[in-house]
């Protein structure tokens, strides 16, 4: 069936599945729209806007998770103090509203988002099964976790996203490098790179610490449970297309081919991931829940949802 053709109850599953919240727009969403005034820490329509605001997020997220996964205190951390496993969607909807909030939201509720986070990341601390201590709070854990995240959007973007070079100009993945680290130096990160060549220089800084992503690990990636059979085949081509777009340096710890000489067939999964983006955006409307919420806050018209 062609993604085009989802009819309403299909949108709003997939609004459900990915907020957490069986209208789609949680509460954390509604606020966008009421609390505070202004555009917040991001431009109105700038490249975080709009590389936060695409279906290509989908996945970057999991090139990102992959990416976490290579550093040994980051998924302890992740293993230990959360129920990804019992309910993973849960997990994904508290990541998904810290990425919503920050980028959509006003000054106010963007601060009052961060510091939500920084009061989880306290409790989040322990040792591995090979001794390191980990602290979520630690500045160079949340610098790796930043840099994993940046690199996977951004890659995520270049690659199944719109074209923003047309809007932005050639350097706008400079531009999001440097203003999206303003989120991660909220949360107590420090020496965060302000440009794609700085970002790639800093990931491979990390080869030495990071280690394989555990197999299980790989494989709830690959095939998260809970998924209906229409979701678990459009989500098998993102976990693909995601495999294809991991950093050069964190490929070899993740078992994916990661971004490179890439074959005919890893071209042409790309190329199936775009229109089934495309396709997915024609159904679900121009704009997320969240950006709907920002843009009503900023004078638009109110939310479809509200």
């Amino acid at each position: 069936m062609a993604v085009t053709s989802l009819p309403e109850r299909a949108r709003s599953v997939f609004r459900a599945r990915v907020s957490g919240d069986p209208t789609g727009a949680p509460d954390w969403v509604r606020e966008i729209a009421t609390v505070g005034d202004g555009p917040g820490w991001f431009e109105p329509d700038g490249v975080v806007w709009r590389v936060h605001g695409e279906l290509s997020t989908l996945v970057g997220g999991v090139v990102a998770l992959l990416g976490q996964s290579a550093h040994p205190q980051a998924l302890a951390g992740v293993q230990r103090h959360s129920a990804f496993r019992d309910d993973p969607w849960k997990r994904l909807a508290g990541t998904a509203r810290w990425l919503v909030v920050t980028t959509f939201g006003s000054d106010e509720l963007a601060e009052r988002e961060s510091a939500r986070v920084r009061g989880m990341h306290v409790r989040v601390r322990g040792t591995t099964r090979r001794g390191l201590a980990y602290s979520a709070s630690d500045p160079d854990l949340l610098r790796w976790v930043h840099l994993a995240f940046t690199d996977a959007f951004l890659a995520a973007q270049q690659h199944v996203g719109s074209d923003l070079a047309r809007r932005f100009g050639r350097r706008w993945p400079d531009a999001y490098v440097r203003q999206w680290a303003l989120s991660a130096e909220r949360l107590g990160a420090t020496d965060l790179p302000v440009d794609e060549a700085g970002l790639a220089e800093a990931l491979r800084a990390y080869g030495p610490v990071l280690t394989p992503v555990p197999d299980h690990v790989r494989r709830f990636l690959q095939a998260p449970p809970g998924l209906g059979r229409a979701e678990q085949v459009f989500y098998a081509g993102l976990a693909r297309t995601a495999g294809l777009l991991v950093s050069p340096t964190i490929a070899p710890f993740t078992g994916a081919p990661g971004r490179g000489d890439w074959s005919a067939a890893d071209r042409a999964s790309l190329r199936l991931t775009r229109v089934q983006l495309r396709g997915l955006r024609l159904a679900l409307g121009p704009h997320s829940p969240a950006e709907e919420a920002a843009r009503h806050r900023l004078g638009g018209p109110a939310p479809s949802w509200a």
